[in-house]
């Protein structure tokens, strides 16, 4: 009786009720049935749950597990779906932008939205490998030479000048060549964005964008503008020194944001130290120190969808799938938290 899934299944269930117009628009009443798309959503999140590593294996588990098939919806008698045709349905369904209303339904319901703040949030980006390998990043004009034969062909890359302005990956397009810092390797990435409430550290926002060295200031301003026609006061927005940059600053400051981010004091080369974006006005007040504590917390909404979720490295190709697959882990982060957020208010 006491099964964390019992609380979460609750849930599910109210925010696929309030997306059962969307799913009507989106399936056609003539042909041959698909798989119901609440079906196809809970197997997704039991996807994420369990850590289960691929489509085939979660039939396989939904087949033998009751407590699988009591979640996902079917009885005991009930044909399990062969999981390339799975595959397809929910791929067509995610790419309809679902996962992004699965979120904001979520978050929408009356008893989640007392938990969030509205007044404080923090930003952080993270690097998501793409399903592609380097081989797959030859040049654009065709010169490149393909990799030998056979299943894990041999390719030299050895003094060959790489660059997302010449070269592009033939497995996934969309995928940009990128390196987290100095002496850090290369690899074919997405960046995913979170923006957090900081009361509870509950995801608020998700993006996906190609990975670039603006990349996570120009997706983290667009979280924060849709959060602001939400939000009809001044906000607070906490984030690491990569945000400490002019034009990302002022742009906040002129959406009535307060920019509780970390100064980047790095000493440059000629040994000046970086000129800052911050100053007294923002640091003198005590919540810039309470902000700087709140924004690590995001880091847990990465460790888990990365490690548990199963987005460190995503099993599918192209910015909008990926988009909704990353999207979706952070809706199943926070369903997992809020029903543990809402024990002390049912007591």
């Amino acid at each position: 009786m006491d099964h964390p899934l019992r609380a979460i299944r609750a849930l599910t269930n109210e925010v696929l009720a309030a997306l059962s117009p969307r799913f009507e628009a989106l399936y056609s009443h003539l042909g041959r049935p698909s798989i119901p798309p609440e079906y196809l959503l809970r197997a997704t999140l039991l996807q994420a749950f369990f850590s289960v590593r691929s489509e085939r294996q979660l039939m396989e588990q939904i087949d033998y597990n009751l407590l699988f098939r009591w979640f996902v919806g079917l009885s005991i008698d009930d044909e399990v779906w062969d999981a390339t045709v799975f595959t397809k349905n929910r791929d067509r369904l995610l790419e309809a932008e679902v996962a992004q209303e699965f979120l904001s339904a979520l978050l929408s319901l009356p008893k989640v939205k007392h938990l969030l703040s509205s007044d404080h949030f923090s930003l952080d980006g993270t690097l998501i490998t793409a399903w592609a390998s380097m081989k797959s990043f030859r040049p654009k004009d065709g010169s490149g030479e393909p990799p030998t034969p056979g299943r894990n062909g041999e390719r030299n890359f050895r003094r060959e000048k790489r660059s997302n302005e010449t070269h592009a990956s033939t497995t996934d397009a969309d995928a940009r060549l990128y390196r987290k810092g100095d002496g850090q390797a290369s690899r074919l990435c997405y960046m995913g964005h979170a923006l957090m409430e900081n009361r509870h550290g509950l995801a608020v926002g998700a993006e996906v964008t190609h990975a670039t060295g603006t990349a996570e200031r120009d997706a983290g301003l667009a979280l924060v503008k849709r959060q602001r026609r939400e939000r009809a006061r001044r906000i607070t927005l906490g984030a690491d020194k990569a945000y400490d940059v002019a034009g990302f600053v002022g742009a906040l400051r002129a959406e009535k944001v307060t920019p509780h981010i970390a100064i980047d004091g790095h000493v440059r080369v000629t040994g000046k130290p970086r000129k800052t974006a911050i100053d007294g006005r923002t640091t003198r007040h005590p919540g810039y120190a309470v902000s700087q504590r709140k924004r690590k917390r995001i880091e847990e909404i990465f460790g888990w969808t990365k490690a548990v979720g199963g987005v460190a490295q995503v099993k599918v190709r192209g910015l909008a799938k990926v988009k909704a697959a990353f999207t979706f882990a952070v809706a199943a982060y926070n369903l997992l938290r809020i029903p543990k957020l809402l024990l002390p208010a049912a007591a």
